[in-house]
């Protein structure tokens, strides 16, 4: 480790003082809400300049915002990226990256343990011509066996949602390295405090900012992180008039304009600046929801009213090696299967301190049914396909006290018949 490294400051103190760093007027600590859409030049020609990207500059609000770019700032150093573009939501993100950078007649890879909308999002690729194979990402294999010529990228989360599989991240990386496809991991359900997909050579890093790096539930964003490790000079689809920058801008600039400017998901600058406050107790947060993750998943397996318990921190889980080698934590989200003499809804309804919601990444540990609600709309042949049972319930644990939470569980698996 060199002196430099030994003197960088730590995670949070980095996000602690991000934008001071960068420099806040009026001495303000916090980068304040900068409300105003449109904003006006004395010299007509600095706008042009703007607005052709030969001078740095604000044009239009939907495009960008003081305080939506200090969040984007925050955001690449916690990802150690080389850049980032936020998005009014995480599936805001996903689409409008992957249409930017997508058109009729390319292929992409997919892990098939996917979150629900994203599921949707990209089985509604076909009708505009862009071909997806869904694959277990579990294996480097199937991912390779799935590879075409006309193969663009690959798509895989860290920690798939509901049943908790892990990606084989690193060989996967190996295998777009190798094969000179873009890489893109979805980083949501670890976040940068447990993971840092740049070290398996992801070229663009995908976070829903409402779930834990907000972590309030007070607040919708996304956002899309380069890291720089991509040659987008190997990228056939960027558009001529976005080569004129150094390659390693290019995807970044195609993203930001006919992703954020064309489809219009922009992050409002309150929301921005709510995320930001949030970011800086992420370390913090993960911890202490991790921690009892850890200690809800344990009870549960030795439940006798449990039939299965999905965590990559439980021995068992057929990642678990893999889990604890790549990631800090095995993450704050977990699932388990009832057995089947136990009213699934009435268990539910029996718990006290833990909320019945959809949300996940909030402090307040929330349950929600899979199949009957988040995955309905696949119907049960594709739940089927997934392991998806309709007993199968999924748990986002926050932050409460351990005895508390574990006490809750308790009552109501005791109190099920």
């Amino acid at each position: 480790m060199s002196s430099a490294d030994r003197d960088a400051p730590g995670f949070t103190t980095r996000i602690l003082h991000s934008d001071r760093s960068d420099g806040i007027e009026h001495g303000s600590l916090h980068k304040p809400v900068h409300a105003s859409v449109a904003y006006g030049y004395e010299d007509a020609r600095d706008l042009a300049a703007v607005f052709q990207g030969r001078q740095s500059g604000y044009s239009y609000g939907r495009q960008s915002n003081p305080t939506v770019e200090a969040l984007q700032r925050k955001l690449t150093r916690m990802e150690g990226g080389l850049g980032s573009i936020a998005f009014g939501t995480g599936m805001g993100a996903i689409g409008s990256t992957l249409f930017a950078l997508l058109t009729s007649g390319d292929h992409m890879v997919s892990s098939s343990f996917l979150f629900g909308n994203t599921n949707s999002l990209f089985g509604s690729f076909g009708q505009f011509g862009v071909d997806v194979s869904f694959v277990d990402a579990t294996s480097v294999d199937a991912v390779a066996a799935a590879l075409r010529p006309e193969t663009r990228l690959v798509f895989v989360e860290t920690i798939a949602n509901p049943r908790t599989q892990v990606a084989d991240l690193d060989a996967i990386g190996e295998l777009c390295r190798d094969r000179g496809l873009l890489y893109v991991v979805d980083n949501t359900m670890t976040s940068p405090w447990l993971f840092q997909p740049r070290d398996v050579g992801a070229g663009l890093i995908i976070n829903a900012l409402t779930k834990y790096i907000a972590g309030h539930g007070s607040v919708l964003g996304g956002a899309v992180t380069d890291t720089g490790l991509y040659d987008w000079s190997r990228f056939p689809n960027i558009f001529e008039g976005y080569r004129k920058q150094p390659p390693a801008q290019w995807g970044l600039q195609q993203i930001r304009k006919k992703g954020l400017r064309d489809f219009g998901a922009s992050l409002a600058p309150d929301a921005a600046q709510l995320v930001a406050l949030g970011a800086e107790t992420l370390a913090l947060r993960m911890d202490r929801a991790c921690a009892n993750a850890q200690a809800l998943a344990t009870l549960l397996a030795a439940h006798g009213r449990v039939d299965r318990v999905f965590y990559p921190g439980l021995p068992d889980h057929p990642q678990h090696e893999r889990a604890a080698r790549l990631f800090r934590h095995p993450g704050a989200i977990l699932s388990f299967e009832l057995d089947a003499n136990v009213d699934l809804f009435g268990f539910l309804n029996r718990l006290e301190v833990v909320v019945s919601s959809s949300n996940l990444g909030d402090n307040r540990t929330l349950a929600i049914p899979v199949a009957h609600t988040i995955y309905h709309e696949m119907g049960p042949e594709r739940r089927a396909s997934m392991d998806i049972r309709d007993s199968l319930i999924r748990i986002s644990v926050g932050i409460e006290d351990e005895a508390d939470l574990l006490g809750d569980f308790e009552q109501a698996l005791n109190a099920s018949a």
